[in-house]
């Protein structure tokens, strides 16, 4: 099997307004080839840029690479060299248990671009004297400054739907959102209090043996017909 190409990607991205018109640049480097890309939006963000100044570089690969692709974002960087966007899909794009990830759009579509190459995502400072990044900046701010620039649509939509403002409860079968195992319904062991509010089941991970109660299972007082403690013990641990 022959070695892979090495590919090396700077990129850089900015918006003025932050948000506000915006643009890319990215540059290509294997052996004596260059290749220089550019484009902008009228309305975006500056991480959505730099976002998709990588997924520039990377859809512009005709075959399998090795790429080493450095960017000034800690942002783009630290999302792709240590899972979080890898995490966030995993949870429907969910960050935390109330917050969205920004930008799933770009997210994905670069997690899928990466998929059949190895890509190292390095940061670099920018604004140090870097040649290379000095150019993708360069080629960014010219891009914002066109006044021909197409809609962002993503972005424009998501500024007037808005985010949900609470997570959707997990339901039996989805995956756990520590370890992405699919959750079980299990009943407490301990009867409820006579006249209390309890929660009738809950979903359980049987991975990570992470639990949560949801809504949809609380009762606003204990019946006199509860299951015994034996017959819905849960099952022993493997």
């Amino acid at each position: 099997m022959s070695e892979l190409k090495h590919v090396i990607i700077y990129t850089d991205g900015a918006a003025t307004g932050n948000p506000g018109p915006g643009g890319y640049g990215t540059v290509l480097l294997h052996g004596a080839h260059r290749k220089e890309l550019m484009d902008g939006f009228r309305l975006t963000t500056n991480n959505r840029m730099e976002i998709m100044a990588a997924i520039a570089g990377i859809a512009a690969l005709k075959s399998p690479c090795r790429v080493t692709l450095y960017s000034d974002s800690q942002y783009l960087v630290k999302a792709m060299s240590e899972g979080w966007a890898t995490r966030w899909r995993s949870r429907d794009w969910w960050r935390t248990k109330t917050e969205k990830a920004a930008n799933p759009d770009l997210w994905e579509r670069l997690l899928d671009l990466c998929a059949p190459h190895t890509v190292e995502f390095i940061y670099v400072k920018g604004h140090a004297g870097n040649p290379e990044n000095e150019r993708c900046d360069q080629l960014a701010v010219a891009a914002a400054a066109r006044t021909d620039l197409p809609l962002d649509v993503a972005y424009e939509e998501s500024r007037q739907t808005g985010e949900p403002a609470k997570r959707p409860e997990l339901r039996e079968g989805e995956p756990c959102r520590k370890c992405s195992t699919p959750v079980v319904k299990r009943v407490p062991q301990k009867p409820p209090k006579p006249g209390q509010p309890h929660y009738a089941y809950y979903l359980y991970c049987p991975r990570c043996r992470t639990a949560y109660t949801i809504t949809a299972a609380l009762r606003e007082g204990a019946s006199s017909d509860f299951p015994t403690l034996d017959l819905f013990a849960p099952d022993e641990e493997e």
